[in-house]
């Protein structure tokens, strides 16, 4: 139901699908800041609610969960849709929570570079409102009903067998590839030292399933040349 004039609220250091698809839309993106951990700040958001605003796209990013019941409140006191942008976030969960199950509608990709990963570009969404599971089905098939049927003009966003067989196979192997890399942080964790090197650490109620490890240092030009030396 978004459509031109409408607001959406996102983050501004996501990948540029968070914002693009708002534009694609003729809505207008717009940015709420991000909290010590990259994920976007509830507060902030609230900060950026106008009579225009319609939903908001809080973004997963390196695999944490956002603040999901602040942000859930606040949608709920502004009759807001929340769209979760869980491309970084397969497996990944808040208070036993699963990514993409805590708002309105969690979009995934399948990238090759993301922890559950096809051979090329692919991803899928999650909801449990039947209205948009039906709405989604028909769009992501040219918005084809039957064979002599269109509803509305759709895409061409089918997942295609290959894809599929690939990522049937890679999901029977996600728990292994999330393990892996829990080991990797908690070996990061217990050698970086936190006197020089930033990286927020995971809190009691989130499962993150880093599907990247992001730190942040004071003079970071210097040590990109000094690694690339």
């Amino acid at each position: 139901g978004v459509k031109h004039g409408d607001e959406v609220i996102t983050a501004p250091n996501s990948f540029i699908s968070s914002a693009s698809v708002i534009a694609h839309l003729g809505a207008k993106p717009v940015f709420a800041d991000v909290l010590d951990d990259q994920n976007i700040d509830p507060e902030a958001i609230e900060k950026v609610i106008t009579k225009k605003t319609k939903a908001i796209i809080p973004v997963h990013l390196t695999g944490r969960v956002c603040e999901m019941k602040k942000i859930n409140k606040i949608a709920k006191k502004n009759n807001l849709i929340v769209i979760e942008d869980a491309a970084q976030a397969i497996g990944s969960k808040y208070y036993d929570k699963m990514s993409g199950s805590i708002g309105h509608i969690g979009c995934f990709s399948t990238h090759p570079l993301k922890n559950l990963n096809a051979s090329g570009d692919g991803g899928f969404i999650t909801t449990n409102n039947a209205n948009y599971a039906k709405r989604i089905k028909k769009l992501c098939n040219l918005g084809i009903i039957n064979r002599n049927v269109v509803e509305e003009f759709g895409y061409v966003s089918r997942l295609d067998n290959l894809q599929a067989a690939i990522l049937l196979y890679r999901l029977s192997k996600i728990k292994y590839v999330i393990e892996k890399r829990r080991k990797n942080v908690d070996f990061y964790m217990k050698n970086l030292n936190e006197n020089y090197i930033f990286f927020p650490r995971e809190k009691k109620y989130q499962f993150n399933t880093y599907h990247t490890f992001v730190i942040q240092v004071n003079e970071r030009d210097k040590l990109r040349n000094y690694l690339e030396k």
